[in-house]
């Protein structure tokens, strides 16, 4: 059984991948915070701005196995061409705790390329094609190889030095929304004052935001 809360046909708006079109599968729960506002206080991470609870939201729902959710996934795909390898990007939440090698399979099998964005916090299973790990907090990294690692910045206790010998193609940092913690400051200056002191950083934004996008 996989809980979704919801999953839509969109642009990827941040990362390497900006700009693709992808189908967005986000899976409910995490394991580094409830989802519930008077748990972020205590949750080692206390700025996500994404809502993960239930399976209500836009072609949410409980599907029964992989084949089920990979039909549901693959419908969503509006396009009947060769030309262009269909791309399912599967987040959360945390979307290791429920994307395993069954789903994955399940995918490749309808032609999909799959993407995966975790917090490194959850063994990875055989099949991805793409994995973005984007540290939260204290947390402890399993996974400490992939394509990305894009570390929303600043975080007092992830600071980028603590990340930059690891295994990955690309390395982003991605400007803090403080909207969720009703913060002042100005995180881009920081950002983009990091990313020119030290480029092996490059700027991630969240062009989904920017142009009014899913």
């Amino acid at each position: 059984m996989y809980s979704v809360k919801e999953a839509f046909y969109t642009l990827q708006g941040e990362g390497a991948r900006t700009g693709r079109a992808s189908v967005f599968c986000r899976f409910t729960g995490c394991n580094l915070w409830s989802g519930r506002e008077a748990d972020r206080g205590n949750s080692l991470c206390r700025f996500c701005d994404t809502d993960f609870v239930g399976t209500d939201g836009q072609n949410g729902g409980r599907f029964r196995d992989a084949s089920a959710l990979a039909d549901h996934l693959a419908a969503l795909w509006p396009h009947a061409t060769d030309r262009v390898v269909p791309y399912a990007v599967f987040t959360g939440g945390e979307p290791l705790l429920q994307l395993d090698e069954a789903l994955i399979q399940a995918m490749h099998d309808r032609g999909f390329e799959v993407a995966v964005e975790t917090n490194g916090t959850v063994a990875i299973p055989a099949g991805i094609d793409w994995l973005c790990v984007s540290p939260k907090g204290a947390s402890r990294l399993v996974v400490e190889s992939g394509d990305e690692l894009k570390l929303v910045y600043p975080q007092p206790d992830a600071p980028p030095e603590r990340f930059s010998h690891l295994d990955f193609r690309y390395f982003y940092l991605q400007p803090m929304d403080l909207a969720p913690l009703s913060g002042a400051g100005d995180t881009m200056a920081e950002t983009v004052a990091y990313c020119l002191r030290v480029p092996q950083w490059q700027l991630s934004l969240q062009t989904h935001k920017i142009v009014g996008i899913d």
